[in-house]
């Protein structure tokens, strides 16, 4: 499926808009062995408890026509809030040299989040991207995903 390489001390970065797993390849690039260093997940409450008004609605200054205002998506917010969080936390892990570089797995709109919230820092560490969502399966699945 991919021709990547990963090395002993990467990172795999595995994660979508609500959860993430921080992997750490403690094998080597033939036989990967992924250890899971961090853990990092967001409450997920349902849209009324995050917020509590209705749409509103605006009117025409012209005429008393009026319309409707859509609804905030707090679902959607709360994502690239945490998405954005993430890429902070590995923005000063390779800053801080906990790895020098990494790999990210992720549905193709957080990726897109992420690389907004990239610095240029980040953005040399990162060797792959890969829009898989495989943020919900095992480690070792993981693993044979990547490996094959």
């Amino acid at each position: 499926m991919f021709n990547l390489k990963i090395h002993s001390g990467d990172w795999v970065v595995v994660c979508d808009g609500a959860k993430a797993l921080i992997l750490q390849n403690e094998g080597d690039a033939v036989a990967l062995n992924l250890k899971t260093r961090e853990v990092h997940e967001q409450p997920d409450p349902k849209t009324h408890e995050q917020g509590t008004d209705a749409p509103g609605r605006s009117i025409n200054s012209v005429d008393s026509r009026r319309s409707a205002v859509e609804q905030t998506d707090w679902h959607d917010q709360a994502e690239q809030r945490f998405l954005t969080q993430l890429s902070r936390r590995l923005d000063a892990a390779v800053t801080a040299g906990e790895t020098k570089s990494m790999i990210l797995v992720a549905p193709p709109r957080a990726l897109g989040v992420m690389r907004a919230a990239c610095t240029p820092n980040l953005r040399h560490a990162v060797r792959a991207e890969i829009d898989k969502d495989y943020v919900r399966m095992p480690v070792r699945e993981i693993e044979k995903h990547l490996a094959s």
